[in-house]
């Protein structure tokens, strides 16, 4: 139950200004700060500044704190009661809604804009996804970042109980008899950009680590038993992972996650130059898996593999449990352990050979039938992580104020603004249109048409976001290489990007991809 606050004047407000008895105003709300003054982090004497003791401390206090500190609550019980009169004015971060800052949202959700590619549908689901993850992922995605710890398991069900985890895989038959977000979406109406809703939205937590965490690894290693695995062993696993959990007799459960294993300490993500083997049994009942991987996003935590090996057919995909000879250890990255990072030893693992799959032999086109749509997704998740780092810049050069001006009456700062602007505007632009490829051409024409263009458009995305990270931590200063504070998102993102520009392959390799497709397209008889 809310307690009714008191009002008072300004003169009234005044009167408390000594150690002891110290009262502020921030945007018309009466705190008391005379017990709080000792344990403030910054210091006791900066409350008694002849500014602040018994003022209104509304500027000097955005200038050094985010909105939601005052949303806390062992700050929000300080609030003592209101200015007479007077109403809030100030929003931070606003929770189920879309943002009027300019180019905070793509322009699809801007407010008179219109777009060929969204539906009616597709606004009423990104409203209803915009909602489940600010009540359920936005905290956890803050708290688990901080601490490390793996997300909760109460969003990992959470998610599951609306068929999100079904829904990360993009539109197919793995959705069929599924009630998507409460029969939000019918399973066969269920397109790309309902899945580019999902991951912009998710993006949004600005919690890098925490994204990957967040069962990323399903999303790039379930579709190989999806596609390729007997239907024995998809009725076996499917299940479970979609519903974030497997239950081990009625009182242990464990979370399943998934993750595919192709990078190993020595290869890299070359598929072709793996030393990780898998030796058919006399009996030719199983495989005897030997070898490491590494980089493995999830492998700490998972459940299963899905492994890039060598057999004597050559490069082969297994589905590997964990047990007995299999051992994970957290790598050490520069974003969260939240994201479960590893390196994974497999040492004399017996899997089963119902456990192959597509073809012995055949495992190249097994991971490759992926790259396209693990890729594009990357494409989905930088760009708004990009978009993100905007929304701070514009709104800390329009408050913080510099020799009496705001920081963006000075026409370097607006450059920079620009700068940033063109880049996601332009890449958001490209990206839906490759989406409405995506969902006009079968999956075959994808990979003959479009892995230079997702190519080409992951290489520009990673470019452009390192750019406009440099240019942020610019503008923040100080704050820009703190990871508390009002630079926190901007730090976090300099220092997380470079996972964008390597996941997926590396930019270079990903535009020689793209011109390599295009030349194979360049008819013989073209001549200048």
């Amino acid at each position: 139950m809310s307690r009714e606050l008191k009002q008072f004047t300004r003169e009234e407000v005044e009167k408390h200004n000594k150690p002891g008895d110290l009262w502020i105003i921030i945007d018309s709300k009466v705190f008391d700060l005379s017990r709080f003054a000792a344990l403030h982090p910054g210091g006791e004497s900066v409350f008694y500044d002849e500014e602040v003791a018994g003022q209104d401390a509304t500027k000097p206090f955005f200038g050094l704190h985010r909105a939601e500190v005052l949303e806390k609550p062992n700050y929000a019980r300080l609030q003592v009661g209101i200015i007479e009169g007077e109403k809030s004015e100030i929003t931070g971060r606003q929770r189920n809604k879309i943002s009027s800052l300019p180019y905070a949202e793509p322009s699809w959700l801007t407010p008179g804009f219109y777009s060929p590619y969204y539906s009616e549908n597709h606004r009423i689901f990104q409203a209803v996804v915009r909602k489940f993850v600010d009540e359920n992922l936005y905290q956890d995605a803050q708290d688990r970042e901080a601490d490390g710890q793996r997300p909760s398991q109460s969003v990992i069900d959470a998610m599951a109980a609306v068929n999100l985890h079904a829904m990360r895989l993009g539109p197919g038959k793995h959705l069929k008899g599924r009630s998507l977000f409460d029969g939000l979406v019918a399973p066969e109406e269920f397109d790309y950009f309902h899945e580019l809703i999902i991951t912009q939205e998710i993006t949004r937590c600005g919690a890098r680590g925490y994204g990957d965490g967040l069962n990323a690894g399903m999303v790039i290693g379930l579709p190989p038993v999806l596609n390729f695995g007997p239907p024995e062993l998809q009725a076996k696993i499917l299940p479970d992972v979609f519903a974030g959990k497997k239950f081990i007799w009625q009182v242990i459960y464990y979370s399943l996650r998934y993750n595919l294993a192709i990078s190993e300490a020595f290869a890299g993500s070359d598929v072709m130059g793996m030393k990780t083997t898998a030796t058919l049994s006399e009996d030719g009942k199983y495989y005897v898996v030997n070898g490491t991987k590494k980089w493995i996003t999830n492998g700490h935590f998972c459940d299963y593999f899905t492994v890039g090996c060598r057999t004597e057919s050559g490069f082969s995909v297994l589905l590997i449990e964990r047990g007995e000879g299999v051992a994970t250890k957290p790598i050490k990255t520069s974003y969260s352990p939240t994201a479960g990072t590893a390196y994974v030893t497999f040492d004399n693992v017996k899997v089963p050979v119902g456990n192959l799959l597509g073809e012995d032999g055949g495992g190249i086109f097994v991971i490759l039938s992926n790259f396209n749509h693990e890729r594009w997704v990357m494409c989905c998740s930088s760009i708004r992580g990009h978009r993100l780092i905007v929304e701070e810049c514009m709104a800390w050069a329009n408050q913080r104020e510099v020799f009496g001006k705001p920081l963006n009456a000075q026409a370097v700062v607006r450059a920079k603004l620009a700068a940033m602007i063109s880049r996601v505007e332009s890449l958001q632009s490209w990206l839906e249109n490759i989406t409405y490829q995506m969902n006009k051409m079968s999956y075959k024409q994808q990979a003959t048409k479009l892995a230079g263009q997702i190519a080409f458009l992951k290489m520009s995305a990673t470019q452009a976001a390192q750019d406009t990270a440099r240019d942020a931590v610019q503008l923040f200063g100080g704050r820009g290489i703190t990871q508390t504070g009002m630079g926190r998102f901007i730090e976090h993102y300099h220092r997380t990007i470079a996972f964008d520009a390597l996941l997926g392959g590396a930019e270079d390799v990903l535009g020689d991809l793209g011109v390599r497709q295009a030349m194979r397209a360049i008819p013989k008889n073209v001549r200048l």
